[in-house]
């Protein structure tokens, strides 16, 4: 809570009557320094500077003598008021008192340091000792403030530029620091939505939105609440995805915690240094397989700070509680390593042993520090190590991957909503993937886990109707052998099959996924041997960014007559067809986490169990309507999205308490009204 200082010196912060930070350090240094047997000691005033104090007390300890011994270093009163000159911030004036806790240490020592601090060039005095310390000694930079003044204009976290109010301009020392004109936060927003449309370039946008991110984080999040179906697509895919491979180039300061091969045996510190303590939700990647786009290293930190961005705005999680988290074990990108703007370890990726050893104290550090509640979201992990990841940890960590759930659980909710198109039971259709990697095969167990739960059918049974192609062709029998441990499940009995073309005409599917990262391999031949034998074929192209999705809305149209179910992973414009206006809808895993992750939150789960993402799934679903299916999308519009989180989050919460999975008790007797209650919401505070 902001909070300004009153005209007394003496007196303390409102609103809360407890002792000044002044008080309280004058109480303990009078009580420490008998004990530092330095009788001279900042006592020529009758009281004791807490930044001497300080200096003080460290000097000595570090010269070993400790709190008992007699201080060698502190023989000299005026020499330790010149060194702590050289460090303090300026006092306040006698009538107008900053919101700074150490004012009298500066106004004490300011006052015995003014005699020896040189003048600076052209006789002006370096009254903060600036110039001197930069020749003599390093400055501290230690400041204990409530944010007021120029500091508070400083402050994403409680910045409000214009909207501040004539009282609070006049309570916080604001006067004079903005124009006169005081102005809404709706008007905030509509002026910077006009600047945003001036720009042309997509990476300029997400650009401009990361600085208002910097500056104002109320403002962000109202802008891209209100406005979300506009800026989704700038703040994360597919624009994220070309901010992420320039964001050497376009890096201003630090958003999150980077903890790198160097940091080994350090990690706990490294988590440390970050101010917040009350972390919920973790998104950590190692940048090897960033969207469709491969190995971006460390400059990969675009995703988790895009993910977070979404988890606030979306699903109502603090921006507080959030902490975005690249892993830098090198990259094997060698346009990044002679990039003289990478920002990332100069070095080739580290694998094996070295890579798990890094991975295993970052996991057991983030437990310590954050306990055993705080979700920790793996994003753009490769194929090799995501699905060791997530075996190995979760069972003891609340884990989530959502490439591989996520994305499964989004799609999972798209293919019941087009059962409302196509007709038929999930049980009824057959289903086939291009692309075998995280994605293919986790929507792929997502769907048949769901035909289990309605057919009470061995899982076994249920993964015969989906089938897989990957690089190499139809994932059959004969390639048992081969195959990595994760595609081993959806190898079939089956003669051997190269072309994706020939699988669809031997198989004969119902639905056909492209999950491949190979941008227009659904060629006209495979949509219209799909329309072939499908009335409504359902053909679902998920690859990231837009470059890399097997087909665009208009070629699906257009090659199935207007008749096929479409979605996409990154958005495309609405489509004319014959008259008729088809409005794709798009399998964003944006509709699944935000609400999921708060869901967790909100119950105390400590394990992530697929049921929580089938409740996520059928809870989606069934929020598309007939409306939306008129206009050719199976997705309910992102309008609505904090109010579609907030149902998902109601759902998974209901299931953790089910499985026995969650802590935070009494249960809630109104989940959704719960979750609501606790979703953040930008709105601008009032300060006293």
């Amino acid at each position: 809570m902001l909070s300004a200082r009153t005209a007394s010196p003496a007196a303390s912060l409102v609103p809360t009557p407890r002792p000044s930070p002044r008080s309280l350090a004058l109480a303990s240094s009078r009580a420490i320094a008998p004990r530092l047997r330095c009788s001279g000691c900042c006592m020529l005033c009758g009281e004791v500077s807490f930044v001497c104090l300080l200096f003080c007390l460290t000097l000595q300890w570090k010269r070993g003598g400790g709190a008992g011994a007699r201080g060698d270093g502190c023989t000299s009163c005026l020499e330790v008021r010149r060194r702590a000159a050289a460090v303090a911030v300026r006092a306040a004036q006698p009538k107008r008192v900053e919101a700074v806790a150490m004012e009298s240490a500066a106004e004490t020592a300011e006052v015995a340091a003014e005699k020896e601090v040189a003048a600076a060039g052209g006789g002006v005095e370096d009254k903060y000792g600036e110039d001197r310390a930069t020749e003599e000694l390093p400055v501290t930079p230690w400041a204990f403030s409530v944010a007021s003044g120029y500091t508070l204009l400083r402050d994403p976290h409680h910045n409000k530029g214009l909207a501040f109010t004539e009282r609070e301009r006049d309570a916080h020392y604001l006067r004079g620091l903005l124009p006169p004109g005081v102005v809404s936060q709706d008007l905030q927003v509509k002026k910077i939505m006009h600047n945003l449309r001036q720009y042309k370039v997509p990476l300029q946008r997400y650009v401009a939105m990361m600085d208002l991110q910097e500056r104002n984080e109320r403002l962000f999040y109202k802008l891209l609440i209100d406005n979300v179906e506009e800026l989704l697509p700038v703040v994360y895919t597919p624009t994220v995805g070309e901010a992420c491979q320039k964001y050497g180039s376009i890096f201003r300061r630090p958003q999150g915690l980077y903890v790198s091969l160097r940091d080994k045996g350090k990690v706990l510190d490294v988590l440390r240094n970050w101010p917040e303590r009350n972390i919920q939700v973790i998104v950590v990647t190692d940048g090897e397989r960033i969207l469709g786009l491969g190995d971006l290293g460390c400059q990969g930190m675009g995703i988790p700070v895009g993910k977070l961005s979404l988890y606030t705005a979306l699903g109502g999680v603090r921006p507080s509680a959030c902490l975005p988290i690249t892993i830098d074990v090198g990259t094997n990108n060698e346009q990044l390593l002679n990039d003289e703007f990478y920002i990332g370890l100069r070095q080739r990726r580290a694998t094996g042993e070295e890579y798990h050893e890094l991975m295993e104290e970052f996991m057991d550090a983030v437990k310590q520090i954050y306990g055993e509640k705080v979700l920790i979201q793996f994003e753009d992990f490769a194929n090799h190590n995501a699905f060791d990841l997530l075996a190995k940890y979760s069972k003891s960590h609340l884990v989530f991957n959502d490439d591989i759930q996520g994305t499964a659980s989004v799609v999972l909710a798209g293919l019941l909503s087009s059962l409302k198109v196509v007709g038929g039971t999930l049980a009824e259709h057959t289903y086939l993937f291009l692309g075998a990697g995280e994605a293919g095969t986790g929507i792929a167990e997502l769907i048949a886990l769901e035909i289990s739960k309605q057919t009470n059918a061995p899982i076994e049974e249920c993964r015969k109707k989906v089938w897989l192609v990957d690089s190499k062709g139809l994932i059959v029998n004969s390639r048992k052998d081969s195959l990595q441990p994760f595609k081993k499940s959806w190898a079939h009995e089956h003669e051997p099959v190269t072309t994706l073309l020939d699988a669809i005409e031997s198989i004969k599917p119902t639905v056909l996924i492209g999950t491949s990262g190979v941008g227009r391999a659904f060629t006209k031949e495979v949509v219209e041997a799909m329309a072939s034998f499908n009335e409504r074929p359902v053909i679902f192209s998920l690859s990231n960014p837009t470059s890399h999705s097997e087909c665009t809305a208009e070629e699906a149209y257009n090659w199935t007559q207007g008749r096929a179910v479409f979605a996409s992973g990154s958005p495309f414009d609405p489509v004319e067809h014959n008259g008729k206006i088809h409005v794709p809808g798009q399998a964003n895993n944006a509709y699944i986490f935000p609400g999921f992750g708060l869901g967790v939150v909100i119950s105390g789960a400590i394990r992530v169990h697929e049921d929580m993402l089938l409740a996520a799934s059928e809870t989606l679903a069934a929020q598309a309507t007939q409306e939306n299916f008129d206009k050719g999308s199976i997705f309910p519009p992102f309008t609505n999205i904090r109010k579609i989180s907030a149902l998902i989050a109601a759902s998974v919460a209901a299931k953790a308490y089910e499985l026995g999975l969650a802590t935070r008790l009494p249960r809630p007797r109104d989940l959704e009204k719960y979750a609501e209650s606790c979703m953040y919401t930008p709105v601008y505070r009032s300060y006293r």
